[in-house]
């Protein structure tokens, strides 16, 4: 056997290309990576549109030859993206091609999903593929195996070209010399220096959002305060004609979130904070965020900083502990439960949640991990009234050996903060006089004649003084309200609130919010533990210095039966109830006693009354005065008829308070109700259309969560 050679190529060339293949289409696919490609390599593509001259010697005519270059300035390592590929897979589909001639394989693509989907089209519907190096038959094997190793070397190409260039750019940052776009408040210099910007209101201008953050804590307040204040963020201008210029934008979360987030300001180049998300990689502008012990360099003290190192992470941490999770405190919300977020379970140790119920949506803490991890019943609750209250008053103490020094901080940081206000307005209203005099000035150089101009700048010049005027006039009025320095009145209210803690924590200017954070300033975490179902809470206060203190507090419980002192309580009673005392007596020796309310309060005669009909301790009822010794006709006791409805106690007592049934009370404290059997019909009919709405509504909700 002989080997083929180049004279002899054409000879199968004819063999391969048979009349059905000129009878449709030859598509010449042409194709450049990137746009830069195409401006600049013209002669790659002029070598790919000259396939067209080859098709027609191999027998199609001039007319019957498609050329495809919808993809030019399209990467071959998708096919997403490439309309000119999904138009040659189609007309391959549709069988209207008989021969696909591209200058190599890799035009076609560089991946072998793509690579191999074509081939098989191809090897269907009977077309051939071409490049300079001959013509193949995919349905042919031999064909088919050499296609399929061209599409793995183009595919391998492509990756070594990448961990090429990758190696390269990653070398490179390592040293700390690759940049691509500096963040607000940097610039780059002509001999590729990062500097802070010469601006000096931009720098300003960053400075007071981690200034603010520090005061305020949470980016949402540093928001707010820049809206409210008026101060618009610097923004630098990366496309059109304004490239490089600095433009003045309304604050948002996102740039702030940005600002206090980026390692720069700290000083520390950075790279590779991200990486492509495959979840979002349709759109590039979501990458994914990676942990700060996944990043690929973090190089400290290389560049000029606006914050240490220190600032940027207690900064960092603080933005966690704001995220609404369990693990962390959360950021300061409105409600009236002023240690939210802090409380910690003593006995799982998960930070307990806060919820608002009843009428008056009274908060509660309660601890549900365990029910929500596990199914199990609640680890505790209680009020958090009473905690918030033992909580203050521990605070309280720890304030007061510091009211001076107090005083003195707060007047120092009013005073700081109208002086930082004072220095932005300033720069303010001197950059609002730059724009005014430099449209001044491109009004006077234009010609008296060219009218056309001159209007146009004129009326430039005049909204530059306008806002010019507007923002004089707005620095005066706030003047006005804040001044730049304290007066003597307001120096001596700021001592005396300092002084008197309590006075300062009930001031009507005091909001929920500041006080949750004073106590965040000096609270760590509060440790809390139940004691059972008793009226009797044990609390740790770990202080953010570090040192820790024990309190043991009551609180408010429903029953009797809760409390801890039940046992001797309800035989004390007893035994008084059956010597004949009274119940007023018995209030008293309970008070003398020490003995306490479910609720926390002492006895009266109609809380020992209700202790007794509880506790059925019979003896105690007075003797009824005459007329009341018998029940009249139709005539109940409230628990008599609760028990002949089938229903709760409280079910009849509610009907009695909204009037829905007639009743008396006896002397001895006792409800008498009237029902006659229709009343007793009404009120069984009325309960079971409550229940059957009650079953309604909470099957709507179980279908709802599902």
């Amino acid at each position: 056997m002989t080997t083929p050679t180049r004279e002899s190529l054409p000879i199968s060339v004819e063999r391969k290309v048979q009349g059905r293949h000129h009878e449709r289409l030859a598509v010449v696919y042409v194709r450049q990576s990137t746009v830069h490609q195409v401006q600049r390599h013209q002669e790659s593509t002029q070598v790919q549109y000259s396939l067209v001259g080859h098709a027609e010697r191999l027998g199609w005519p001039r007319e019957r030859i498609l050329v495809i270059d919808d993809d030019l300035g399209q990467s071959g390592a998708s096919a997403d993206g490439r309309p000119g590929f999904q138009r040659l897979l189609g007309e391959v589909a549709l069988d209207h091609v008989g021969a696909i001639f591209g200058v190599e394989m890799s035009r076609l693509a560089r991946s072998c999903k793509d690579w191999y989907q074509l081939l098989e089209l191809c090897s269907v519907f009977g077309t051939l593929i071409c490049d300079l190096d001959g013509v193949y038959d995919p349905s042919s094997y031999n064909d088919r195996l050499l296609l399929g190793l061209k599409g793995t070397m183009s595919e391998a190409e492509l990756h070594i070209l990448k961990q090429r260039m990758w190696q390269g750019a990653l070398n490179k940052a390592r040293r700390g010399d690759l940049f691509g776009r500096v963040p607000i408040g940097y610039v780059r210099t002509a001999a590729g220096q990062t500097e802070m910007n010469p601006d000096e209101q931009v720098r300003g201008i960053v400075r007071l959002v981690f200034n603010l953050y520090d005061r305020l804590g949470t980016i949402h307040g540093v928001l707010r305060h820049l809206v409210r204040a008026g101060v618009q963020l610097p923004f630098r201008v990366h496309t059109g004609s304004d490239k490089g210029q600095v433009e003045w934008r309304r604050p948002n979360q996102s740039t702030l979130k940005n600002i206090l987030s980026h390692p720069i300001y700290a000083g520390a180049y950075v790279y590779g904070r991200s990486c492509p998300n495959p979840q979002t990689r349709q759109r590039r502008r979501c990458p994914k965020l990676l942990p700060r012990d996944e990043w690929l360099v973090l190089l400290r003290d290389r560049l000029p900083a606006y914050i240490t190192w220190q600032e940027y992470e207690a900064n960092q941490e603080r933005m966690r502990q704001n995220r609404s999770r369990r693990d962390s405190r959360g950021s300061v919300r409105r409600g009236r439960a002023l240690v939210a977020g802090l409380v910690v379970c003593g006995r799982c140790g998960s930070r307990m949640s806060t919820q608002y119920c009843g009428p008056a949506s009274q908060p509660r803490y309660f601890c549900a991990a365990k029910q929500a991890a596990y199914g199990e019943p609640r680890c505790q609750s209680l009020a958090a009234r009473v905690l918030d209250d033992e909580v203050v008053r521990l605070t309280w103490d720890a304030l007061s050996p510091a009211a001076l020094e107090v005083s003195l901080r707060v007047a120092q940081d009013i005073q700081a903060q109208r002086a930082e206000a004072e220095g932005h307005w300033r720069m303010r209203l001197e950059r609002a006089a730059y724009e005014a005099e430099r449209a001044a000035r491109q009004y006077r150089a234009v010609e008296p004649e060219n009218r056309l101009v001159a209007r146009t700048l004129e009326a430039a010049w005049e909204e530059r003084l306008r806002e010019h005027r507007d923002l004089q006039e707005r620095y005066q009025r706030s003047q006005g309200e804040h001044p730049k320095v304290l007066s003597a009145a307001e120096r001596e209210q700021i001592r005396r609130l300092a002084g008197d803690v309590p006075s300062l924590w009930h001031a009507p200017g005091t909001t929920d919010a500041d006080r949750k954070e004073i106590l965040r300033e000096v609270i760590d975490r509060v440790v809390v533990n139940v004691e059972g179902e008793s009226e009797w809470v044990e609390a740790k206060v770990y202080w953010a210095g570090g040192h820790q203190t024990y309190t043991r507090f009551r609180r408010p419980v429903a029953r009797f039966d809760q409390l801890s002192s039940w046992a001797a309580l309800r035989q004390r009673v007893s035994d008084w109830v059956n010597a004949g005392v009274g119940p007023d007596v018995i209030a008293e020796r309970l008070n003398s006693e020490g003995y306490k309310t479910p609720n926390g309060k002492p006895f009266g005669e109609p809380s020992v009354q209700t202790l007794v009909l509880r506790c059925n301790m019979s003896a105690s009822r007075r003797k009824p005065p005459p007329g009341e010794a018998g029940l009249r006709e139709n005539e109940w006791f409230l628990p008599q008829l609760a028990a002949k409805l089938g229903v709760g106690h409280q079910t009849v007592y509610g009907w009695v308070r909204k009037g829905r049934i007639s009743a008396r009370r006896l002397a001895d404290g006792r409800w008498v109700v009237t029902a006659d059997a229709d009343k007793r019909r009404d009120l069984t009919t009325f309960q079971d259309h409550q229940r059957q709405r009650q079953n309604l509504h909470e099957a709507a909700s179980q279908t709802a969560k599902l």
